[in-house]
């Protein structure tokens, strides 16, 4: 595909995004549109449009360039994503009956009413610094992609990085900026579907250009030097390790998603617990499939790729599996399966990054500006000031993204999932906290510091980790390191809760 062909595409689906979105929030475009979609949402609309926001470029790249990546990791995501499947569980009959039962906007004001006011705002903006890296990462992904092959080659000389990354947070802006929720709710539907059908034309075209049946490509994969899935080798030296990546897994998901407001608000937007609880053992279900098709993709391009004599694209020298699938699709098949590739990419990132914007400016909203009172929903003064924060955290990202390109020389899923483990860590301290020491509270002024501290011994100990025990090498299990530090610093900061109604209250849910 020559790059106005690409550029054409991606204009093309920008503006069935923002036109649906003018669709949508011309009928309602208010704070409680935005912040919860009125409490009216479809259970499986929310389902299948979480896919989208959960997998992201991430997975629809990185995933399967790691398959025969140096390192042998081979399908040892699989194992990760079996955690992730448990954690999903874990959120559904845990956290979202609490979340429901408090009738929350924004999840952390559990925080404030069991820990208090410092630990509340400090969980607030831990998401906040969180959510905006990690989106940030996702869609530098994305933007580095179609930076190589669409903006350099468009004009001579290229057009600027900078460029393209305003251009792609202005676009996401557009058609989000004023139906919020509600408008992501649709949106991501759309983008889902465009995501799993590329994941399986993708897998249709490489098979047809291998000359393999389905049930040969299977046998292919399966006979190849990709696929293996359990790791039990090197308990202590191996990153790969079983135990090592399902505990991450669950745990990562917990702190990721369960305690996240970006995923949980898509599920606070349901009617009621019982959908809210049908959404996520769905999208369990869908998550697990579609990542087993995902590794399998990453297999088949390297068969393909040695077949054809395709090494592994570099970047300032540099090996990137990264850039293994969109080297494929763009540059070694035909127009439509490059097409096709090109929506499911777009697709996979920026129903993340919309999401994220979304959850982002609900969060600072809600948490700091008090929004969500229901004097202020409605408030013409308080729209406007809420445009101006969603304008804010897309300049944020967007200088987080320049950031990000300077200093980055490595697989993104990988770094992703290590920032993770140090942000989302005294997430997870605070919420085990309040939830199992229910006759405890905090020295509520102390828990900043707390929170501040906890990454920083984590990652010493990550940094020192065979000194200090033996060959042992941190991986994915990181984020449990994390917490469990937060949740014995806050131990050592507690005292007894006293016995107040609004606690009772807290303690029971």
């Amino acid at each position: 595909m020559t790059p106005e062909t690409i550029l054409s595409i991606i204009i093309v689906y920008f503006g069935l995004l923002i036109l649906i979105s003018r669709v949508v929030s011309n009928k309602n475009s208010d704070n409680d549109a935005f912040f919860k979609a009125n409490k009216n949402s479809k259970w499986y609309l929310v389902a299948f449009g979480m896919i989208g926001t959960a997998l992201s470029g991430v997975t629809f790249i990185s995933v399967p360039g790691e398959v025969g990546a140096p390192s042998g990791a081979q399908f040892k995501y699989f194992q990760f994503v079996l955690g992730n499947a448990i954690g999903f569980l874990l959120i559904a009959k845990v956290l979202l009956p609490l979340y429901y039962r408090l009738n929350l906007t924004s999840i952390y004001g559990y925080i404030e009413g069991r820990l208090g006011y410092y630990s509340y705002k400090t969980s607030a903006i831990i998401f906040l610094i969180s959510r905006t890296i990690g989106s940030a990462f996702r869609l530098y992904l994305v933007v580095i992609v179609l930076q190589r092959y669409v903006f350099d080659n468009i004009v001579e000389g290229g057009i600027p990085f900078w460029v393209t990354v305003l251009c792609s947070l202005m676009l996401i802006f557009a058609y989000t900026y004023k139906g919020g929720l509600k408008t992501i709710i649709i949106t991501d539907t759309l983008q889902t579907l465009f995501l799993v059908s590329s994941v399986f034309f993708t897998i249709y075209f490489v098979c047809d250009s291998l000359g393999l049946s389905l049930p040969e490509a299977f046998e292919t994969v399966k006979n190849s030097g990709y696929s293996k899935i359990f790791f039990w080798e090197d308990f202590l030296s191996s990153k790969f390790h079983f135990v090592k990546q399902i505990l991450g897994g669950i745990f990562v998901t917990i702190a990721m998603v369960g305690l996240d407001q970006d995923l949980m608000q898509k599920n606070l937007s349901c009617k009621n617990i019982g959908e809210a609880q049908k959404n996520m053992f769905t999208f369990t279900g869908i998550f697990v499939v579609i990542n087993i098709f995902f590794l399998g993709v990453g297999a088949l391009l390297y068969i393909y790729a040695e077949q054809n004599g395709i090494g592994i694209p570099t970047s300032n020298g540099v090996p990137r599996t990264d850039l293994l699938f969109p080297e494929i699709a763009f540059n070694h098949l035909a127009i439509v399966p490059a097409v096709i590739f090109l929506l499911g990419l777009t697709a996979a990132t920026f129903a993340t990054t919309d999401s994220a914007l979304t959850a982002l400016t609900t969060s600072f909203c809600v948490d700091f500006l008090n929004m969500d009172k229901a004097e202020n929903l409605a408030n013409p003064t308080n729209v406007r000031r809420r445009h101006m924060v969603h304008i804010g955290f897309s300049l944020l990202m967007f200088l987080v993204i320049l950031v990000f390109n300077a200093l980055n020389d490595e697989s993104v899923v990988s770094m992703i999932f290590r920032i993770a483990g140090y942000t989302y860590g005294p997430l997870l301290g605070l919420y085990a906290f309040g939830l199992f020491l229910k006759n405890l509270t905090v020295r509520d002024k102390l828990v900043p510091i707390v929170c501040i501290a906890s990454p920083f011994i984590t990652l010493f100990l990550s940094l020192n980790s065979e000194m200090f025990f033996g060959s042992y090498v941190f991986d994915a299990e990181l984020i449990i390191v994390n917490g469990l530090i937060t949740f014995l610093l806050l131990l050592c900061i507690s005292k007894k809760a006293p016995a107040t109604p609004a606690n009772i209250d807290l303690s029971r849910a």
